[in-house]
């Protein structure tokens, strides 16, 4: 698979202003609410239902449920602090008014300016407005874990699912059978804390499930949960390799170098003996000629740049693994 990129220059181009960075607090109160959530009805749950089902002989169901809730507290922790897939600020040598144009499967792509981060994204790369960054492959912003899901960890988002999944419902069961083999024993607080425990496992695997299946269609169609990305495919999606191809890439293909790793020996501090490289731009590129002012760390030495990793400022273009 090919992909070309070409670059002309243009008189004027209107650009969105930078997009004010969303409350943060808040966001991850609620993510952290989310763990101990997490923590209490499991405790809740093996303290009481489970403990009495392992005291009469029923040890298959703490076998069963047990690693179920490690799995799915592992990958709701590693979702929380996963790096989705983000792109560090450009340089203040690149500007909007240069257009760049990129091929994927023979449909082009027009590389849109961010101004926040001062860089043309490449394709399904979007700011995100909540957490102020550019994601690589963004699908969502996930308020449940406070975090984007981009390329680097929708395996992360896509194993939680389907833990959690699996954890309610096994929960919900364990909790029906606990039930059905105490009827003939008084209410007790063993039966009380296993319908507390029932009720909010039945309500969050409807959905979880539902959640789940809408993720397997989107990666088996290598489509996006934002919507806005393809909106300018018309019916036809290059990024679909096959079915097969598509879940290989997602969950399985190598993800590369982390792009913020590049970025801290890019964006470090010019020294006083730095003196100015010559000029890269072409001689017809308004950029070179008026850069705009950009925010951030932005200053790049010329010993830093290295055939094959791009040039200053601007992301090396990778095709997209979804």
């Amino acid at each position: 698979m090919t992909l070309v990129t070409d670059a002309m220059p243009q008189v004027k181009e209107p650009y969105p202003l930078p997009l004010a960075p969303r409350p943060w607090v808040l966001s991850s109160l609620f993510a952290a609410f989310n763990v101990v959530l997490l923590l209490f009805f499991s405790g809740l749950f093996f303290a009481f239902p489970c403990r009495w089902l392992a005291q009469n002989g029923e040890w298959v169901f703490p076998a069963i449920t047990g690693p179920l809730f490690a799995l799915t507290f592992f990958s709701l922790i590693s979702l929380n602090f996963s790096d989705p897939g983000i792109l560090h600020q450009g340089s203040a040598e690149q500007g909007p008014l240069t257009v760049h144009v990129v091929w994927v499967n023979h449909r082009a792509f027009r590389l849109q300016w961010c101004p926040t981060c001062c860089f043309h994204r490449p394709p399904r790369t979007y700011h995100c407005p909540w957490c102020n960054i550019c994601v690589e492959d963004f699908d969502h912003h996930c308020k449940w874990v406070n975090n984007c899901i981009g390329h680097r960890n929708f395996r992360f988002f896509m194993l939680l699912v389907l833990s959690l999944c699996l954890y309610s419902g096994a929960l919900l069961v364990t909790c029906l059978i606990f039930l059905v083999r105490t009827t003939h024993l008084p209410f007790s607080t063993d039966k009380a804390i296993a319908i507390v425990v029932a009720v909010p496992a039945a309500g969050f695997l409807v959905p979880l499930s539902l959640l789940l299946l809408t993720q397997a269609v989107s990666v088996s169609s290598a489509d996006r949960t934002y919507k806005v990305k393809c909106r300018h495919l018309h019916g036809y999606n290059p990024f679909d390799q096959g079915c097969a191809s598509n879940w290989y890439l997602t969950l399985c293909a190598p993800l590369g170098p982390k792009y913020m790793a590049e970025a801290v020996q890019l964006q470090r501090v010019v020294g006083p003996d730095w003196t100015s490289p010559p000029n890269l731009h072409p001689p017809m590129s308004p950029s070179a000629l008026n850069p705009p002012a950009c925010p951030g760390p932005q200053s790049q030495p010329p010993g830093t740049y290295k055939p094959g990793k791009g040039p200053q400022g601007v992301v090396r273009l990778q095709l997209p693994r979804r």
